[in-house]
């Protein structure tokens, strides 16, 4: 491990890619890329710094440039701060068809923030996003690892509330 790795990824961090890694041949451990950018970012609040990036990219053995495609492409990796619960609205045809401008209309109203943004407290930031394939429970919202369906601006008020 570089000095870099040892200054930036602890060892439980690296301990949770190895998991990752094991789920490939050795000399694959490359592809072990998006489950150790999931696990760096969840352990920093939410997001990936570039020193962060070339961390994971020295432990995996791989061009730095490959990670950052990676990291760019994905909608679930942030690449700046984020609000201790990211609200992804889904704004794809199903939930647009369904409601969701209106869902994206009344968070944008009651949070003050748009799509990208933090609110000043750092509870919550909201971003738009694709399809997070509950189309037949249309529309919906993810925070966190929940998945939240049938949105009325009512039951957003209620989900934001139980939000510590």
């Amino acid at each position: 491990m570089t000095e870099q790795q040892t200054s930036l990824l602890s060892a439980e961090v690296c301990a949770a890619i190895d998991r990752w890694i094991a789920k490939y041949p050795p000399e694959r451990k490359s592809s072990a890329v998006m489950g150790a950018l999931r696990v760096v970012q969840e352990a920093n609040d939410g997001w990936l710094t570039q020193a962060l990036m070339d961390a994971i990219a020295d432990y995996l053995e791989m061009d730095a440039i490959s990670v950052y495609e990676v990291a760019t492409f994905y909608s679930m990796y942030e690449l700046k701060p984020v609000g201790k619960h990211k609200i992804c609205v889904c704004t794809n045809v199903s939930c647009m068809l369904c409601g969701s401008d209106d869902i994206v209309a009344h968070l944008r109203k009651k949070l003050g923030i748009g799509f990208g943004e933090i609110t000043t407290d750092g509870k919550f930031s909201l971003k738009e996003v694709e399809c997070l394939a509950a189309c037949g429970n249309a529309p919906m919202m993810q925070i966190g690892h929940t998945y939240y369906e049938n949105l009325t601006p009512e039951k957003v008020d209620e989900i934001l509330a139980s939000l510590d």
